[in-house]
Formats: structure tokens, sequence, C-alpha cells
């Protein structure tokens, strides 16, 4: 049987409690906060709640605009909607599963962690669009 060196064992000590935390979703503490502003667990949550709710008011808001046939420019409104739709998958699943209950993945909730910010953006990109 081969020893380990006490460097080697304390390293893996690290590098266990460091995937215990990743796992657990107590990494983004541990790594600067969470998103790319490096918030407390609680303002990314509610930041995140905010763009949820914006995108989908925006969606809406192309929706009736479109229905209205008064928009001067429908093709950049469906556009901008569908890349927002694009950008804004990971928040949707998100959302859908939290809703219906059902467990959030880490991956997932790391991709929405990473997408929020283009997300945000994407809505707020649909804004100039609506104005008849």
């Amino acid at each position: 049987m081969i020893k380990c060196s006490k460097n080697l064992v304390v390293l893996r000590g690290v590098a266990t409690v460091a995937m215990a935390s990743i796992i657990s979703g107590c990494a983004g503490p541990l790594f600067g906060g969470y998103g790319a502003n490096g918030q407390s667990r609680e303002e990314f949550e509610h930041h995140v709640e905010e763009v949820f709710r914006l995108q989908n008011q925006m969606a809406s808001e192309v929706m009736m605009l479109l229905e209205s046939d008064t928009s001067k420019k429908p093709e950049a409104l469906i556009q901008a909607e569908q890349h927002m739709q694009q950008v804004c998958a990971d928040l949707n699943e998100y959302a859908s599963r939290d809703i219906d209950g059902l467990s959030i993945g880490f991956f997932l909730s790391r991709r929405v962690e990473k997408s929020a910010i283009d997300c945000e953006q994407a809505a707020l990109a649909i804004k100039p669009l609506l104005k008849p």
C-alpha cells in the first residue's frame, strides 16, 4: 500500500469541502457571491424574480401590440422577442420547475445565475420597440 504525503491528504480534504459546498449550493458566498455582480443569495433571488417579471411583461406587451397590428416594425419586434425567449429559456425553466414544486438542479441554477443579466438586457431591448 502506498502512503500519501501529508500535503496530499490536506489537498484532498480541501477539495472535498469545496465540492460539498458547490453541490449544496453554498458556492456563491465562498467564491464572491451570486451572479455577475457578486450579490448575496437574497439579493440575487430578488433580482432574478424581477427579471422574470420584466421578461413576462415584455412578452405580454409584444403579444398585445402584434395582435392590435399597430407596430411600425413588427419584424424587429418579433426578432427581439424571440431572442429574449432564447436568452431567458433557463430562467423560464427554473421558474416553471419552482412553480410546479420540482427539484431545481445545480447546473440549471448555475445557468440562471450566468444568464440573468443577459435576459434582463434582452427584455429591456424590447421596450423601445413597443412604442407605436
